[in-house]
């Protein structure tokens, strides 16, 4: 599978879907994307891993860095669609105490909704 970044707004949040391998030969790319985004005004954040098979350390600092270029500027970030083993990523490294990863994209909008009422 092809690496891809793909985005789109949905409410007031931006979905960005990626696909294929988060690496060190990927994540150069998916930081000018994301931060693409953050320029063109998306604050809030939806990260859509469900088509990612493969995420490194290189790719997490990617993450990490977004997230907190989000919240400097009030913005959010979460993620949907988090298979296991991506997930197991996230708990080996305790970025689950910091992102927060939703069961469906459905569930993140509503999430966002009640925050922002």
């Amino acid at each position: 599978m092809e690496f891809a970044v793909e985005h789109r707004e949905e409410k007031d949040l931006t979905v960005v879907e990626i696909s294929g391998e988060i690496d060190v030969f990927t994540s150069p790319r998916l930081r000018e994307e994301l931060l693409g985004i953050i320029e063109g005004g998306g604050l809030h954040l939806v990260i859509d891993l469900s088509e990612v098979t493969f995420l490194d350390s290189t790719g997490l600092g990617v993450l990490v860095g977004v997230y907190h270029r989000l919240r400097a500027r009030d913005g959010s970030m979460s993620f949907t669609g988090v298979g296991d083993r991506v997930r197991r990523v996230f708990h080996v490294t305790q970025l689950t105490k910091i992102f927060v990863l939703h069961a469906s994209l459905e569930d993140a909008v509503a999430a966002h909704e009640s925050q922002a009422s």
